[in-house]
Order: C-alpha cells, then structure tokens, then sequence
C-alpha cells in the first residue's frame, strides 16, 4: 500500500546533510498518508478502532488524500464531514495524542519544510477541535467536559 519517494542526493554530499523533501503535492500527499495509515493499522491503541469503522481501505484512502489536499493546498476535491465520522467513536484523549503522535513522527520521517510544518500543525488543531466537539478534555486527561 505504501509508496516510495526517490530521493537523490548530490555527489559529495551524505545522507545527513541532505535535507528531506517538502510536501509539493499529491505524490507526497499520498506518501504521508499511506505511510501514516500502514502504522495507525498496527498500532496497538488505534488499530482496533480504525478496523473496527473502515470497512475498505480502498475507498478510504483517497478520501484522505482529498482531505489532505483540501487542508494543505486548498483542493476542491473533499467532500465529506469528517466531524460527524468521528462523534461515536470510543476514543479517550490518550487516543488523540497518539494520533497526534504517530502522524507527527510520519510526517517527520519523511518530509521537512513549511508544508511539513503546516501538515503537523493542522493535525494538532483538528485533533484539538475534534475533542472540544466531541466532549473530552484535550489537555491530556481523559476527562469527558460535558
């Protein structure tokens, strides 16, 4: 499922001083995503819970490279509510932070630069807002607030 980005590096130069890509567009999209969803599906705390509600990664998948396009270049191709997909899952806020977490570290693996700052940044405030709406304390205590 996931993709490879080809990276080459200049003569003279290591591995260490290259600087990892940006996010410039759909293939990195897709790359972020499907290296993120590879390990949210064996992730002992989220796994369970993402195979429990998606019944084809198939059709899953390009809703959220829409999703992402939408969030980090302004694509018109999402169309969805991602608010009302999440309201009933049995999720805490340790589940939020490691979503959180995990997207972090994927996007980090891969990629560095503004689009990949912005990526991370947008993950925390959806998270974020997903909890307010859903009713559970974001500041690390699984707490419902209503």
């Amino acid at each position: 499922m996931g993709a490879w980005l080809v990276v080459s590096i200049p003569e003279g130069m290591s591995i260490s001083e290259h600087r990892k890509p940006d996010i410039e567009g759909d293939i990195e999209i897709r790359l972020m995503v499907d290296t993120f969803y590879d390990k949210i599906r064996t992730d002992e705390k989220l796994g369970p819970i993402f195979q429990e509600r998606v019944d084809d990664w198939s059709l899953h998948m390009p809703k959220m490279y829409a999703f992402w396009n939408t969030i980090l270049f302004g694509g018109k191709d999402y169309r969805g509510n991602p608010m009302g997909k999440h309201l009933d899952l049995p999720v805490d806020s340790e589940h939020f932070q490691q979503w959180i977490r995990v997207f972090g570290e994927t996007v980090d693996e891969l990629f560095e630069g503004e689009k990949a700052e912005q990526a991370k940044a947008a993950a925390k405030s959806i998270a974020h807002t997903f909890q307010i709406r859903m009713g559970i304390n974001p500041f690390g205590h699984s707490d419902r607030l209503l």
